[in-house]
């Protein structure tokens, strides 16, 4: 009787439960959570980042002070002056012509990677009454000249040794370019290295 009763306890003892679900799996499931936020997070930074940033070579908006404006004149010591015949050159020296002024400098990369563009450009732009105009910006004439020479640059160049001048077109790096109509106006500005599309684009808009 006793075992029969035994047997019968043992029967009606309760069920376990289920054992709950392992640490590791609850742990693993965090750090997913946290890392898809954090991607999240990261590609919404990302996409504001580049709604932000203008986009490379595009000429800047009219919060440009200048533009609009008539361009400061100057007159600065030209490079290669037995090429143009004159040891100064200012901007009163084409007056009633659209200008491309180029600021470079010889120890510039994207400067140095235009040059020859600018070159071939110009050949092209001079038939149409175009004036390119670089302007070496705190450089020494002999390195000056030297970058001339080894990109085989014939339009006409000048020396701002001391920066006054590109300063005072609001040239914060090189190459930078200012594109002034034949009135003498500033029509807009390039920051950076020029290509083809956004050259002929402002092109246009100084012969227009």
């Amino acid at each position: 009787m006793e075992t029969q009763k035994r047997m019968e306890v043992e029967d009606q003892a309760p069920i376990p439960e289920p054992a709950p679900k392992s640490k590791n799996r609850s742990k693993r499931s965090i750090t997913i959570f946290i890392v898809v936020s954090l991607f999240n997070v990261g590609l919404l930074a990302l996409l504001w980042t580049l709604l932000l940033t203008p986009a490379k070579n595009a000429t800047p908006a009219s919060s440009d002070p200048l533009i609009g404006h008539a361009a400061p004149n100057f007159t600065l010591a030209a490079l290669a002056t037995g090429t143009h015949g004159a040891s100064d050159l200012s901007l009163l020296n084409f007056k009633g012509k659209p200008v491309m002024l180029n600021v470079w400098s010889s120890t510039c990369g994207p400067c140095i990677a235009e040059a020859p563009f600018l070159q071939s450009q110009w050949q092209q732009a001079r038939s149409k009454g175009v004036v390119f105009l670089g302007i070496d910006f705190q450089d020494t004439q002999s390195d000056g000249l030297r970058f001339l020479q080894q990109n085989g640059i014939t339009y006409p160049n000048v020396l701002d040794s001391t920066g006054s001048v590109s300063i005072d077109y609001g040239v914060t790096g090189t190459p930078e370019s200012i594109f002034i109509n034949r009135q003498g106006t500033v029509v807009s500005r390039v920051i950076g290295q020029l290509t083809a599309q956004t050259l002929q684009h402002n092109l246009q808009l100084i012969t227009s």
